[in-house]
């Protein structure tokens, strides 16, 4: 059955890759991403291959842009059923350095989008009995130096997650997924020895690719998940698994 799905941040990387796994299984789909020009090119790219979606613009910080997507997809009939929250942001400092202008914009962006989308389309979560996948990171369960924002952003996922799953709940499944260390954007710049060390943290000795967190997203999203909620489920090659690193 053809769902509508909406993806944030979806321009690259994950969002990406999952903005095309629900395309080829004959969804609908929504791109966003803050970078309207990045969602266009996807929905693109998803048209000119015969699958179904369109591109917009959208802040997940901002009340007002969340207003007027649900506008714009309702006017034209496509209620969401999915929705699949991914934008982040991360400003990389100890506590003592991080303004506060970056500690909340990091919060802002990616754990309060997560709330924005349920306060917005709940309603039509609730009567397609539709399903929320949030993207989170190992980072709500490893410290690494410099992340304060960005680890309490992604913990609070898993915990909103889980009490998400309850308050809507039966009719709507809000799972989590936590990728490791994924072969996106965010690795430029990043030397050899940085990428081979973080390569050696997973027992798979190598990055994820976006499409293999899409693949989960898209199984929890799915009839194959249909007893699955409030859960948040490692992608990690197993970085979670060991000591080892």
């Amino acid at each position: 059955m053809k769902r509508v799905v909406c993806i944030t941040g979806a321009g690259h990387g994950i969002g990406a890759a999952t903005a095309n796994a629900f395309a080829e299984q004959g969804d609908d789909v929504v791109v966003t991403d803050i970078d309207g020009a990045a969602a266009e090119r996807v929905a693109r790219e998803i048209t000119e291959r015969g699958g179904s979606a369109t591109g917009h613009r959208l802040d997940v910080a901002s009340d007002e842009e969340w207003a007027a997507l649900s506008a714009a997809l309702r006017a034209g009939g496509r209620a969401p059923a999915v929705i699949v929250n991914n934008a982040f942001r991360n400003v990389v400092a100890p506590a003592h350095e991080l303004d506060s202008a970056g500690w909340h914009s990091t919060l802002d962006v990616s754990l309060g989008s997560i709330y924005r989308s349920m306060h917005t389309f709940h309603d039509t979560l609730t009567a397609a009995r539709g399903s929320m996948v949030n993207v989170s990171s190992v980072h709500a369960l490893l410290a690494w130096p410099g992340h304060p924002a960005y680890a309490a952003a992604k913990g609070g996922i898993v915990a909103l997650t889980r009490q998400l799953s309850l308050d809507y709940a039966p009719e709507v499944r809000v799972n989590a997924v936590l990728p490791g260390s994924v072969n996106t954007r965010v690795w430029d710049g990043m030397d050899d020895d940085g990428v081979a060390a973080a390569e050696m943290q997973a027992s798979l000795r190598r990055f994820a690719e976006p499409a293999e967190i899409a693949s989960v997203i898209v199984f929890l999203a799915g009839e194959g998940a249909s007893y699955v909620t409030g859960v948040s489920v490692p992608v990690d090659g197993g970085q979670t698994s060991s000591l080892y690193s």
